[in-house]
């Protein structure tokens, strides 16, 4: 596989789309040599399709790629067939998941990532649909017949955007509550918390974690205190666990 998983579009100071994953996506294009990529950007509710490919076009443009908006294309299954690559945005992943099974896609985009080892960006929402279920995201489910089942790229659970902190005032959940109350309702997997500015790359069948402001992602087991992994340490166990 070729998979990179971002928790968010864009950190502090950054002008353009994956600006802080840069450095890391230059090397997956070149050894994938993937110039023609599909962007999905059915999670954008507010904004328009044709603006956010344009935005990811002018982001990829220093990699030589050129970025097809799915939305554009007569049919979305040939799109992913006849590309190197599939880009998703992050926005509602509700409506992105709801949508990528409305049009068929869930199998072809396995197909194309895990059959044919072809390049596969998310980030947020794209992140989401990315590992088993959508069922850790930050999102609300904002359309009716909602599905649960994704991509299953990677064998854990993603809570993108993580946020280790509570806010003063605030007397709702933290996100590590909410997070431990999935856990006691699905006690047997785990759930991977990435802050932002953050990623999870596999690269065949190797999985590691980079981070462009030292932030760690945080690892959170059913009845066990959830543990933090910095960029340089061995994440892999969370592809062997097999869950």
């Amino acid at each position: 596989m070729n998979v990179m998983l971002f928790s968010n579009g864009k950190i502090a100071g950054n002008t353009q789309i994956l600006e802080y994953g840069f450095e890391w996506i230059a090397p997956m294009i070149e050894k994938t040599q993937a110039k023609k990529l599909v962007f999905i950007p059915y999670a954008v509710i507010r904004g328009s399709y044709d603006e956010r490919t344009e935005q990811v076009q002018q982001s990829f443009a220093q990699f030589d790629c050129e970025i097809v908006g799915i939305h554009t294309c007569d049919n979305p299954v040939k799109a992913i067939e006849e590309a190197d690559g599939v880009v998703i945005s992050g926005g509602n992943t509700w409506v992105l998941n709801r949508t990528l099974h409305d049009n068929g896609l869930i199998a072809a985009i396995r197909k194309a990532v895990l059959k044919q080892d072809k390049l596969f960006i998310g980030w947020s929402a794209g992140t989401n649909v990315a590992t088993p279920t959508i069922r850790t995201t930050n999102d609300m489910p904002i359309v009716s017949a909602a599905i649960l089942p994704a991509l299953n790229l990677v064998p854990f659970q993603i809570n993108p955007h993580y946020i280790d902190g509570s806010i003063s005032g605030h007397m709702g959940e933290t996100r590590d509550e909410r997070i431990e109350e999935f856990l006691v309702m699905n006690p047997t997997e785990v759930v991977v918390g990435i802050p932002e500015g953050t990623m999870l790359q596999v690269e065949g069948d190797q999985l590691t974690y980079h981070s462009a402001n030292s932030k760690p992602l945080k690892l959170f087991r059913h009845q066990s205190e959830a543990v933090t992994f910095a960029p340089q340490e061995d994440v892999q166990f969370l592809m062997d666990e097999g869950i």
